[in-house]
């Protein structure tokens, strides 16, 4: 009976620091991050063309620096945040292969660059968009309120924050929470697709 209560008693502990972590960070967060924001935001619009993209740049900088302060808090902020800021510019470049015009000397390296799309395209497209809409329907209430207001509306964290009656930290891990649910759900049904019968 007495190994029972122990294990219990791990657990509790585990689940103790865990919180006391997220607690810890938050409050980081809060002190350390949140001023940075209009020196974040004049960064981010000074180094990204797609302007419409600067607020949810600004989302995925705060969610990764955020849980990388729930593992350890980063000892310098600012330089922590405009790190891990340019890494993921650099990452999103990289994932659109996006060919800056400054950066090609030779037109016909750019003309390389861009995809033509072939005559089934539109079909291929709306398939897409009927599956993605699908799983947009198939994810909790809450989370399909923010991601339709965030990702389909184009509302900023803090107008979604205010629209639901929510904090904007919450708008920010609803939002990771359906993004990370319709991956799994639009990749999974993908796999299911693509394995023979």
């Amino acid at each position: 009976m007495t190994e029972a209560s122990d294990s219990s008693d791990e657990g509790a502990g585990i689940r103790s620091g865990a919180s006391e972590r997220a607690s810890e960070a938050m409050d980081w967060f809060l002190r350390e991050v949140l001023p940075l924001e209009a020196t974040l935001m004049q960064f981010l619009r000074h180094n990204w063309r797609d302007q419409s993209d600067i607020e949810d740049l600004l989302h995925d900088v705060y969610v990764k620096v955020y849980d990388a302060a729930i593992k350890q808090i980063p000892q310098k902020a600012k330089a922590f945040v405009f790190a891990t800021t340019r890494n993921l510019l650099v990452d999103r470049v990289r994932d659109r292969n996006i060919v800056p015009i400054e950066a090609v000397a030779d037109l016909e390296a750019l003309n390389a660059a861009i995809e033509t799309p072939g005559a089934d395209h539109d079909i291929v497209v709306r398939e897409e968009l009927s599956r993605i809409r699908d799983a947009i329907d198939r994810l909790p209430p809450h989370c399909r309120d923010v991601v339709v207001m965030r990702r389909i509306e184009g509302f900023s964290r803090i107008e979604t924050a205010t629209r639901l009656g929510i904090a904007p930290i919450t708008v920010s891990a609803y939002l990771t929470e359906a993004m990370n649910m319709l991956a799994d759900l639009y990749y999974g049904e993908s796999e299911r697709r693509r394995r023979p019968r």
